[in-house]
């Protein structure tokens, strides 16, 4: 600390009436419009600071990290700022302000911090021309509930100004604690730049037999893989902790320097957008393959010749195996949770193991309360998202140890063992159609014709054919949430229906927007 206290302004704004967070606490939009309007992103920043009580926000501490997608530096740096203006007490944040959001649920639940903020847009497309977001964890590690995000909202339409300190530097590469006296201050601010892998990796350590892994990946029948980072934040992650700790060849690991634009591709890791990964596992040399969205929390699982494992397999055959990891032959399975969309595949391995599953809407905040009440273990989405609650986020990378895990437990291959999990509980399929890119307006009158059509009451008994085979409608829903733990009731989540009225409805909506989306079928 050096020179005169750095000066703490005061800066008159105004509202911008769409900042409302999409569910857990973010805010997603073009990253022209949070670098090109002026105050926007302040705006949302102390509508999230001022969200947190002052006796519980003076003195914090809180963690910051980002995916490392354009503009996340200088959103770094003004978050930095005007944390230090609003009495938070000490930032911890990734070196080079990388953090994936399964360490910053790590390292908030680690040290007790208040919360966090993590800049990602998850797996949607970076750069200039792509897009920006900003999302508020809260001291769970989890994602902000409806409750919260409802008070930034409401904060967000009244603001008038925002505090900051415009003079404060901080050196993002410098590992190490960076202390500053700011105005009217009495204690100073704190910065601490961290590894943005240790801490998390230290978390895996009591969770998995890293050796198991490591003979798998190393020993005479060693099991040869391919990850893909994509670009994005697991870069260090997978080299770190997959080829360092665990001894896989630094070959093993494709696309691992985090790029501002993802190298211009798009972070999903999926069969439409994981292409370099799919053509490489089809070849047969890799028996194992994996890839990551932009942020981490995201996985796909592919086997050789490039058998493809949808995500709600996935999650049945984690929780099919959860013995196979030592954490959980330690405090047991209490239950499963799983999103709405997600197959029921995970709902014949919770009735054979005699534990409860619970059915929730979209959004990982519905699992956190689930977990921190002790009614949960492991959760996920058909949206490539599975995690326990050794944290309150979805977590890729600690999915990928699981799976390895499991071929290291049961001498088996990816195809091998999903094939046995059908035999055993059957198949479920999955379909999932993906719409980019189409106008808010577009979308409300897809929902709206979609619920139409399923709560009408003739629609039940309808039939529908297909080539020589007829099908019924049987039951039909407008998807509703009473959360087990506080009551909270989340309408409107879902529309349910026969998959072949799904179907018409799709062929329907092709035929009025003109356009289809990428489609992915699990």
């Amino acid at each position: 600390m050096e020179g005169s206290p750095i000066p703490v302004l005061t800066v008159p704004t105004a509202p911008y009436e769409d900042q409302r967070p999409t569910g857990g606490g973010g805010l997603r939009r073009p990253t022209g419009l949070f670098e090109g309007q002026r105050n926007y992103l302040p705006n949302f920043i102390q509508s999230v600071l001022s969200s947190i009580d002052l006796r519980d926000r003076q003195g914090c501490t809180m963690v910051v990290g980002s995916d490392g997608r354009y503009f996340s530096r200088a959103a770094t740096e003004i978050v930095v700022q005007m944390a230090a203006a609003n009495g938070i007490g000490r930032l911890i944040i990734g070196q080079n302000g990388i953090l994936s959001t399964p360490a910053v649920s790590c390292i908030i639940r680690k040290i007790k911090a208040a919360g966090g903020i993590i800049l990602t847009a998850s797996h949607c497309p970076g750069g200039p021309g792509g897009e920006f977001g900003v999302k508020f964890n809260v001291a769970n590690g989890g994602p902000a509930p409806d409750v919260v995000s409802d008070k930034i909202y409401q904060i967000s339409k009244t603001i008038e100004e925002y505090a900051i300190c415009p003079d404060l530097r901080i050196d993002l590469s410098r590992l190490g604690r960076q202390e500053f006296d700011l105005e009217n201050k009495f204690k100073p601010f704190r910065v601490e730049i961290v590894d943005p892998v240790d801490i998390y990796l230290n978390l895996l350590r009591t969770i998995f037999d890293f050796n198991a892994i490591k003979s798998l990946l190393t020993g005479p029948s060693q099991l040869k893989i391919r990850v893909d980072a994509m670009h994005g934040v697991m870069g260090p992650y997978v080299r770190k902790v997959l080829c360092d700790e665990l001894g896989a060849p630094a070959n093993s690991a494709i696309n691992c320097v985090p790029l501002e634009d993802f190298g211009g591709q798009h972070p999903d890791p999926n069969l439409t957008y994981a292409t370099t990964l799919l053509e490489a596992m089809k070849g047969g040399e890799y028996g194992f393959g994996a890839a990551f969205d932009a942020d981490g929390d995201r996985y796909m699982i592919l086997g050789q010749n490039g058998f493809f494992v949808s995500p709600s397999d996935s999650l049945a055959v984690i929780a099919a195996n959860l013995s196979c990891i030592p954490y959980f032959r330690q405090i047991g399975v209490r239950g499963f949770g799983r999103s709405m969309p997600t197959s029921t595949a995970l709902d014949r391995v919770a009735k054979s193991m005699k534990v409860p599953v619970y059915e929730t809407p979209a959004g990982w905040r519905f699992f956190s309360n689930l977990m921190d009440s002790g009614r949960c273990s492991l959760c996920g989405e058909e949206s490539f998202g599975t995690g326990s609650d050794h944290l309150r986020e979805k977590d890729g990378l600690w999915a990928v140890l699981v799976w390895l895990s499991i071929i290291a437990a049961r001498k088996q291959g990816v195809e091998e063992i999903v094939r046995d999990h059908w035999a055993k509980y059957g198949r479920h399929y999955f379909c999932r159609f993906d719409y980019e890119g189409l106008e808010p307006k577009t979308t409300y009158y897809i929902m709206r014709d979609l619920e139409a059509l399923v709560t009408d009451k003739s629609f039940i008994g309808q039939q529908f054919a297909v080539g020589s085979q007829v099908y019924s409608v049987a039951k039909t829903d407008s998807f509703e949430y009473v959360d087990p733990v506080d009551g909270t009731v989340t309408k409107k989540q879902a529309v349910l229906s026969p998959l072949i009225a799904i179907a018409l409805k799709i062929s329907q909506i092709h035929e009025r927007t003109g356009r289809r989306g990428p489609t992915v079928i699990t």
